[in-house]
């Protein structure tokens, strides 16, 4: 069965995902949506016959399509997940889910009740080194983690204002949050501290703190930190550190460290985690088994919630706990 695949947005995440689905078999892309024809047009003609739209409802009225990847900047989600899930159609989103957590509340709600297949971008799941730290943590105690995505600032506009990317913690930083979820479980408590250091006074516009730290407290009695900045020339560490009474866990997006008291262990990743993510989503609409798919949008939508709760309490100074959070 060769699937006919549409996307929506295209910008570099949309061209990285059709450059790995000109590799696998059984996928064709009929189809691209952007907000000028232009766009779509260009998207469209590296792909023997698909077509550009400037209409979500044209591209889907037009092509029969079995599901879609949605590439849009935060500010933008909403109306193309709710005519999806009208639709029915399964689609794969990058993260994060959007500004807040009240839309992505109702959306996932709507979802639910369908229920509809759905997958989120969180392809750090995927990584070989994270299966092995699944594997290596359950015969450890987990004492606290530390957190870090280091960087420059994106060069897109929207990414600069905290109404068109809702800052770093949400729109980068989520990846480590969700990972810290993956391996260590569900978030109690968020305090963050958030500050405009740098960026402000180098680039126009630029509404989004520049560097950041939330301490988390975990049901499981844990606790960790979670720290960002975008004001670097270039390009900076990022990964999730987790100590255990065995020694600590590294975790990149290259390797996983195992450092024990006496020797080091070095896992390297040997599959790609974006090509992992494709094939259980894809998996998953060919025979409705989901099993594959690490990261659901309601489960994702627990990662939103830490996100926009942090947002919350590095503007009210106070911590927030996640069972009292609305959003």
């Amino acid at each position: 069965m060769t699937l006919q695949i549409g996307f929506v947005g295209t910008g570099g995440f949309t061209r990285f995902h059709c450059n790995l689905l000109s590799k696998m078999e059984g996928v064709q892309v009929r189809a691209f949506c952007a907000t000028r024809l232009e766009k779509a047009e260009q998207a469209a003609a590296d792909w023997n016959s698909a077509v550009g739209y400037d209409s979500l409802t044209h591209m889907l009225d037009q092509q029969k399509l079995d599901a879609v990847f949605v590439c849009i900047p935060p500010m933008a989600h909403g109306e193309i997940e709710y005519a999806l899930i009208e639709r029915g159609i399964p689609f794969l989103l990058e993260k994060p889910l959007g500004l807040d957590l009240l839309q992505p509340a109702d959306i996932a709600s709507r979802i639910q009740a369908k229920p509809l297949i759905t997958s989120i971008g969180y392809h750090f799941r995927y990584m070989d080194s994270t299966q092995r730290a699944l594997e290596l943590l359950k015969s450890r105690t987990v004492g606290m983690a530390l957190g870090y995505w280091m960087g420059s600032m994106p060069k897109v506009p929207w990414w600069r204002r905290q109404d068109g990317s809702g800052g770093q913690f949400i729109e980068q930083t989520s990846h480590m949050v969700d990972l810290l979820r993956y391996t260590m479980g569900e978030v109690e408590e968020v305090y963050a501290a958030y500050a405009n250091r740098v960026m402000h006074e180098k680039e126009d516009g630029v509404t989004t703190p520049d560097v950041g730290t939330v301490t988390i407290k975990l049901v499981s009695g844990a606790v960790a930190t979670i720290s960002n900045t975008c004001i670097l020339p270039g390009s900076g560490p990022i990964g999730l550190h987790v100590y255990t009474d065995q020694g600590v866990l590294e975790l990149s997006d290259k390797s996983l460290k195992d450092i024990g008291r006496a020797s080091v262990c070095e896992y390297a990743n040997q599959n790609n985690p974006y090509v992992r993510e494709h094939e259980a989503f894809f998996h998953a609409v060919r025979t409705g088994d989901t099993s594959r798919i690490l990261s659901t949008y309601a489960d994702s939508l627990r990662t939103q919630a830490v996100t926009t709760a942090a947002l919350h309490s590095a503007a009210s100074g106070l911590p927030v706990r996640l069972d009292e959070f609305s959003g």
